[in-house]
């Protein structure tokens, strides 16, 4: 398989361009639209629209995705919104009599990837809504993409099946969420990371923890890879310090009120014992007269 190729910010790749063979519904082709803004694809061109162009259903359902309506080609002939491609793939669920290469999505983006970095234009052909492209059409490429969908059910629509290819192109050229999501924050020093272990492990002594003591050292071990694989940030390392200590000072408050509370009961125990032990006064009535 061909490898990605990577390409530097001055000089972004080439995206394949979508051709829509004999689309049928306005719709059908805002929703195609919005699916290639959403991958970073823009080059829409259109073959003999049922209704003609342009349509303003499909500006509705594009949902603000406008650019490549905007800019979208329209032409009469499949030859003719070919002619400047270097690299043109059909995609196509239905066996037709060809000899092409079949490969999945991923592989055809891939290899599209390479052609773009070759400087060569490329280009993925949909057929229309109700039949598909033609063996005819499918002459024209060079190898055919076929999404592994369920054999049970084979219906996938238009859009979907634009997204699904641009979504394996986008893969190739942004393969990690963009900055705003990844939020690690400063990672964390040996000393910082250090700090914390030997404060948790302190407080995990006192507890009683540790037992028996001849398992200590693999004990220790075991929590201190737990958290490495982590590989911590240093807000994290305050964090987690933050709530041993609060777990620690809590224990110190339950145990004194603890402590007050059995204080209390016994004082009012030793209160108890003395006035039953005390001596009596006599009761002046029981006395007899003189």
């Amino acid at each position: 398989m061909d490898e990605p190729v990577s390409q530097s910010p001055k000089e972004p790749l080439a995206s394949p361009c979508v051709i829509l063979d004999k689309p049928q519904l306005a719709e059908n082709i805002g929703a195609v639209a919005r699916v290639m803004a959403n991958f970073g694809l823009s080059d829409l061109r259109l073959v003999n629209p049922r209704d003609g162009w342009p349509q303003s259903r499909a500006w509705a359902s594009a949902s603000g995705a406008d650019w490549p309506l905007d800019n979208a080609r329209v032409f009469e002939r499949l030859e003719d919104a070919v002619a400047d491609l270097h690299r043109l793939y059909a995609t196509t669920a239905r066996p037709r009599e060809t000899h092409l290469p079949v490969i999945t999505p991923r592989e055809g983006a891939a290899q599209l990837n390479a052609a773009a970095g070759e400087g060569l234009k490329t280009g993925l052909l949909f057929g229309g809504e109700r039949a598909g492209l033609e063996t005819a059409d499918i002459a024209l490429c060079q190898a055919i993409i076929t999404i592994p969908i369920d054999p049970k059910f084979r219906s996938l629509n238009l859009a979907q099946a634009v997204a699904i290819n641009a979504y394996e192109w986008r893969q190739l050229i942004a393969d990690r969420p963009p900055a705003a999501f990844h939020g690690e924050g400063e990672p964390a020093d040996q000393a910082a990371v250090i700090g914390f272990y030997e404060h948790l492990e302190s407080e995990l002594s006192q507890s009683g923890f540790f037992h028996p003591p001849e398992k200590i050292p693999s004990m220790v071990r075991n929590l201190r890879v737990i958290f490495a694989r982590s590989r911590l940030s240093l807000q994290e390392v305050r964090t987690l310090r933050g709530v041993v200590t609060a777990l620690t000072h809590g224990r110190g408050r339950v145990l004194a009120k603890l402590a007050a509370e059995k204080a209390a009961r016994d004082a009012a125990a030793r209160a108890a014992a003395t006035e039953a032990a005390a001596p009596s006064e006599p009761d002046d009535s029981t006395k007899p007269p003189a």
